[in-house]
């Protein structure tokens, strides 16, 4: 009996220092893993600290830590598409997409840096599935999206919408102006397009019609991928544009975020769900 209870004993001071152990073991998985499980809909670096970057994946909102790991954030592994964050509150987020049970989220809103999120808005003829989400950094409280073909507009931080005009063929991405919120980005299949109109008109922006993957809007920075070009990036005023950087061959961009504490500082995802990092502007790139 005593042997018995030696034995008890020592197994059972082994089972507590194993799951003492386990609950050391650093949570979350790398990028790579992630990559090979889901893939991204947006990236943001975070406002409050830019060594943190969020991911809006097919299964859950995400962020990656200074030690390089991905961690879920949200407690719903929705599919968020048109993730969005807000130009001046650190915590707070717009996305559209589907729920994990399938269907439509219409317009979702996170106001605990993506831990928790709720429907603002089924947007019109929802719940909608915006793949495009744009919020103004002229005029916050602006939001467009793209749905069915036809663009919407809230002017009261996604609470009330309303069809704006039909959105322009082959659309990829949106992306507000940081000047005048009636101003509008769109990449598209044929091109990179501006409204100065919230979309009701829309005029080719870049000489090269070919496919563009993204376009973002910073500081009144312009950025835009255009396949078989590469990376271009231009002042909103003088559109001037500059190829930052040409050397991609077959590949692309589809989503680029630049840190709000530093311009110079560039994370973006390509086509192959890769996240990349940039510390000059975008000109040299290396992995995450």
């Amino acid at each position: 009996m005593r042997d018995f209870r030696s034995v008890f004993l020592l197994l059972t001071a082994m089972a507590a220092l194993l799951l003492a152990g386990c609950s050391r073991e650093p949570e979350g998985i790398g990028l790579e893993q992630l990559r090979q499980q889901t893939h991204i809909h947006g990236l943001a670096f975070d406002r409050a600290d830019s060594a943190r970057i969020w991911l809006a994946t097919h299964h859950g909102f995400h962020v990656v830590g200074t030690d390089g790991l991905a961690r879920r954030v949200s407690e719903e592994t929705h599919d968020f598409m048109g993730f969005t964050p807000h130009p001046e509150e650190a915590e707070t987020f717009f996305a559209s997409g589907h729920p994990a049970r399938g269907g439509n989220l219409g317009v979702m809103v996170s106001t605990d840096g993506g831990q928790r999120w709720a429907q603002r808005s089924p947007g019109v003829e929802g719940p909608v599935d915006f793949h495009q989400l744009t919020v103004s950094a002229a005029e916050p409280e602006v939001l467009y999206g793209a749905y069915r073909g036809g663009l919407q507009v809230s002017r009261d931080g996604g609470h009330q919408w309303q069809v704006q005009a039909r959105a322009p063929e082959g659309l990829i991405a949106l992306a507000a102006s940081s000047r005048d919120p009636q101003h509008l980005y769109a990449a598209t299949q044929a091109g990179l397009l501006m409204s100065p109109d919230g979309g009701q008109r829309w005029r080719q922006l870049h000489d090269e019609r070919r496919p563009v993957s993204l376009v973002v809007v910073d500081r009144g920075r312009l950025y835009a991928f255009v396949v078989g070009v590469g990376l271009i990036r231009a002042e909103e005023g003088s559109r001037d544009w500059e190829v930052i950087h040409r050397g991609w061959e077959e590949g692309y961009l589809v989503h680029l975020a630049v840190d709000p504490s530093d311009p110079a500082h560039l994370v973006a995802a390509d086509e192959q769900g890769r996240l990349l990092r940039s510390t000059d502007g975008g000109r040299a790139w290396v992995p995450l």
